[in-house]
């Protein structure tokens, strides 16, 4: 399916879920979850369009969108990769493990490369301490990670 085919898709089904929760404020979160499902992010259109619906400023609804860590305001990559940043990781050179990752996709946390095949993130902690430094990919976890495994584990997808 194309981008612009899931676009369409997309506003299709916030039209749909709309006219369940037409002119309701409390909607919002639910409305976004709705586009980021299937957009994968939440695009400058979608902003748009859940602004009219609801009857709120588009301002609101980036304030929204960007106070929850869980929405993502551009498109990601075909691969997400999460960096934690943790104290365990930190200590054991997650830091060092992130540097890395961004020198070598040319990208800094919060990006996408220009080629659309990474995103690079940080998160607060993906729960494998003992396993520390731990990177996420596309939901898979990798432990034990050292600058050259990051290398294998890129170059293998």
């Amino acid at each position: 399916m194309t981008s612009n085919a899931k676009e369409r898709a997309m506003e299709e089904k916030i039209e749909r879920r709309l006219k369940d929760i037409q002119e309701n404020k409390g909607a919002l979160i639910p409305l976004l979850q709705t586009v980021q499902s299937e957009l994968g992010y939440i695009s400058p259109e979608a902003v748009k369009a859940a602004s009219n619906a609801l009857g709120i400023s588009e301002s609101e609804v980036y304030g929204v969108a960007t106070f929850y860590s869980e929405f993502r305001l551009r498109r990601p990559g075909k691969h997400d990769i999460k960096v934690c940043l943790g104290t365990s990781c930190y200590l054991k050179g997650g830091r060092r493990l992130l540097e890395h990752l961004t020198k070598r996709l040319c990208i800094r946390s919060g990006e996408t490369t220009a080629d659309g095949k990474f995103s690079l993130e940080t998160v607060a902690c993906l729960g494998c301490c003992s396993r520390s430094p731990v990177i996420s990919i596309d939901g898979i976890t990798y432990g034990n990670v050292t600058p050259s495994r990051a290398d294998s584990i890129l170059a293998s997808l």
